[in-house]
């Protein structure tokens, strides 16, 4: 229709009450002003008058051009969410420019050294945690007010694994006799070490494995740190270690830049409604994953 004047627009509607409102007679009356060959069709006729029965009016209305639409298709720009990462101090770009440079000389003495570290964390896995309202949407005609009760205080559970190349180490709840999150303390962090990681390590060449933890004071108690050093002597990555481990470097530990992620986006898939059910799940995430995989990702 933005081929009519305003003149041809108004003549179709005159037409069409002139004729009863027929689409078919006006399209016939057509013939006596624009001819057979340049008259508007059927179809023509049909929307303009549907559009002068919605608006009054037979002029083309400009259509507001969207925010959205200027800065996309006029700016060339794009949307890019924020990524949120742990905040440096001035003194922590130091500390990371120069683990960087250690792993790079050590690197050019052994091709291999990045796939003897085993990397370890702790992370929390929350019974209400596969919620998430950012990315969640329910599509229908009217607003269905939908809500979803939370617990003022979920309940939780506190894992560690240990990834290295070859494998993921784990899981390990911290938990008490009933089986409930407990916090990790000093004590509990060497009990760990002493009961599960120890028998874990058995088969490795120790000799040739290094251990990085971040700077929690449970991982870095005196206790904790002469523990450590009794099997990884000198081959430590950590504060108070061989090799300090810069602080708030989450983007250089695969279990944070990673795992985690990973096994949280699939331990969720089928909501879990129990602790039990949550303990199940990051089992099984955890115990599929292919070792290939490890190597993969501690080779990038």
């Amino acid at each position: 229709m933005e081929n009519y004047s305003v003149e041809q627009r108004v003549q179709i509607i005159k037409l069409y009450y002139q004729n009863q409102c027929s689409v078919r007679a006006t399209f016939r009356a057509l013939h006596d002003f624009d001819g057979a060959h340049n008259r508007s069709v059927e179809s023509t006729i049909r929307r303009l008058v549907n559009k002068f029965e919605l608006t009054g009016s037979v002029n083309n209305q400009t259509t507001p051009t969207s925010a959205w639409r200027i800065l996309r298709r006029d700016l060339g720009l794009h949307p890019y969410k924020i990524q949120l990462t742990q905040e440096l101090k001035a003194n922590e770009h130091r500390q990371r420019r120069a683990f960087a440079d250690l792993v790079l000389e050590q690197l050019e003495v052994d091709p291999e050294f990045g796939r003897k570290i085993i990397f370890s964390d702790e992370a929390h896995f929350w019974m209400n945690g596969y919620v998430n309202k950012q990315n969640c949407r329910i599509w229908e005609d009217n607003n269905p007010h939908e809500t979803h009760q939370l617990q003022m205080h979920p309940e939780k559970v506190t894992v560690w694994c240990g990834f290295w190349s070859g494998e993921v180490i784990g899981p390990y709840f911290f938990q008490n006799e009933v089986g409930a999150a407990i916090t990790v303390t000093d004590e509990r962090y060497r009990s760990m070490i002493t009961n599960f990681l120890w028998p874990k390590l058995k088969d490795m060449d120790l000799n040739n494995m290094w251990f990085q933890q971040d700077g929690t004071t449970c991982h870095t108690a005196h206790a904790t740190m002469d523990l450590l050093h009794d099997i990884f002597n000198g081959m430590i990555i950590s504060c108070f270690g061989d090799v300090n481990w810069p602080p708030r470097s989450c983007d250089l530990m695969p279990l944070d830049f990673f795992l985690w992620g990973y096994v949280k986006s699939r331990v969720y898939a089928n909501k879990p409604q129990t602790i039990d059910a949550l303990k199940i799940n990051i089992t099984n995430a955890i115990n599929d994953i292919d070792p290939d995989l490890c190597g993969r990702i501690i080779e990038n």
